[in-house]
């Protein structure tokens, strides 16, 4: 028998939803920030105007406390803050302090899956993510070897590659440099040689996803994008968005 004072019983079906509801009451205090969670991992998004960080300091240090009250340890050494600021004249920014210990600032850092910089840059992102698919590519040749056809090397392809170079590609894939988009397609070629099956092109999945992401945006009202997507008076297509940078223009 296994008893808890705290917290909830790790591999039992309960504890998602159990975390969920033990987690709900962690929200963003201002309008500016938003708190982003996932299992054991919690990211704060603050906003900064006029170079007022009150707020965002305010969040951070209303999370620390929450921590705290819930008996759950905030690890500094592992937590790391990240400024992005695209101002000719960029301002020092003190470091954030949790419990008397300093934040490190770094210039880029991990997100679940997704490699982001201070610059919004993918070039470290799509580096790793040609890595990785380049790996699986070796026992997809030995598949071939192993006498394996088309259909199940395509599908192992599609579980094990494809799934590395599209992993949350809406975010990314847009703002990429020609040579990174280049060298991921060069996987796909590689692996389209190996297979001996036509492959989709990394582009052409890139545009469905986004097509299908927009879709579930339009059906979801609660959505914190759904305002984005406004009929024309005709109402037969949506109004195209309007951005001040190139950087926004392909964005999702």
């Amino acid at each position: 028998m296994l008893i808890l004072n705290t917290g909830a019983p790790q591999g039992c079906m309960l504890s998602p939803l159990l975390y969920s509801l033990f987690t709900h009451d962690c929200m963003a205090r201002h309008d500016s920030n938003t708190i982003i969670k996932f299992a054991d991992d919690i990211t704060v998004v603050g906003l900064i105007t006029d170079n007022d960080e009150t707020a965002y300091r305010e969040e951070v240090r209303d999370l620390a406390g929450w921590c705290q009250n819930n008996n759950l340890f905030l690890n500094v050494t592992k937590t790391k803050e990240m400024i992005v600021d695209y101002r000719k004249r960029r301002t020092e920014h003190a470091p954030i302090l949790i419990d008397g210990a300093v934040v490190e600032q770094v210039e880029s850092f991990k997100f679940l899956v997704v490699h982001i910089n201070n610059k919004l840059e993918w070039s470290k992102h799509t580096k790793t993510v040609v890595k990785r698919a380049r790996q699986s590519l070796f026992p997809l040749r030995k598949l071939k070897r192993f006498g394996m056809g088309p259909q199940i090397l395509k599908r192992f392809y599609s579980c094990n590659i494809e799934s590395i170079l599209t992993g949350c590609i809406t975010a990314w894939h847009s703002n990429c440099s020609a040579s990174d988009r280049k060298a991921l397609q060069r996987v796909v070629r590689t692996a389209q040689y190996i297979t001996g099956a036509k492959l989709p092109v990394i582009q052409d999945l890139y545009t469905r996803r986004c097509q299908r992401k927009a879709l579930k945006i339009v059906k979801d009202p609660s959505h914190a994008s759904h305002r984005l997507f406004s009929l024309l008076p005709h109402g037969k297509r949506y109004r195209s968005a309007k951005s001040k940078t190139k950087r926004l223009f392909n964005s999702f």
